[in-house]
């Protein structure tokens, strides 16, 4: 009698732990779906939001959950992704940059709404709006100016990327010295900084800026 009391004691237990494991899975990959998986906002709202139509963003949300499965990429991933289309180069400082730009929320993600919102002002914002967004890569302490050490910084992670086989009479100091002579353009009153005013100025004024932004209006 007692034999058989034990036996039931030790199956009833054994019931207890696998319904509490059961259980533990269950809340663990309902936390795992709720803190991983991101649901975007609704392609209607999207479309409202950003210069994209509906079928565009269907387009652009396949191809972002194809990368990013869980709906979100960190700047690991997304240095990834990036060196992918730059293999003669080292694009990882300036995905950095770019991830800093794309991450408006500062949380070290981007959803796929950053994403799409950032893009859309790139390829289909006015020229105000575009050289706002660049003048905000450029900005990378976000002071609200931009010295000739963060316009190095950019620079050079760009030239880094391009590779330098890719330019075979490239120097060393090539980075610098366009940032030299950039730089004396922009700093209108010479106090050292470039002011958003000083930026956007400068850059309509620069008919190769120009016509490289024309060069987005249609790539989607």
């Amino acid at each position: 009698m007692k034999q058989k009391n034990r036996d039931q004691s030790l199956s009833e237990s054994r019931e207890l732990d696998g319904s509490y494991d059961q259980l533990t899975d269950s809340i663990e990959d309902d936390f795992e779906l709720s803190t991983v998986c991101h649901r975007p906002e609704s392609m209607d709202k999207l479309e409202e939001q950003t210069k994209f139509t509906k079928k565009e963003l269907q387009v652009l949300y396949r191809g972002f959950k194809n990368e990013c499965p869980s709906g979100v990429v960190n700047e690991e991933n997304f240095k990834n992704i990036y060196s992918q289309f730059f293999p003669q180069g080292d694009s990882s400082m300036y995905a950095h940059f770019l991830f800093e730009a794309f991450d408006t929320n500062k949380n070290g993600s981007v959803s796929f709404e950053d994403f799409v919102f950032g893009l859309s002002i790139i390829l289909r914002g006015t020229i105000n709006d575009r050289l706002n967004w660049a003048f905000n890569l450029y900005d990378l302490n976000k002071d609200g100016c931009i010295t000739k050490e963060e316009m190095l910084d950019i620079m050079k992670s760009i030239y880094d990327m391009m590779g330098k086989y890719t330019y075979p009479t490239m120097m060393d100091d090539a980075p610098r010295e366009h940032v030299e002579s950039f730089f004396q353009k922009m700093d209108q009153n010479r106090d050292g900084v470039v002011t958003i005013d000083e930026f956007i100025d400068s850059c309509k004024k620069d008919e190769n800026i120009m016509q490289s932004m024309e060069l987005f209006d249609n790539v989607i």
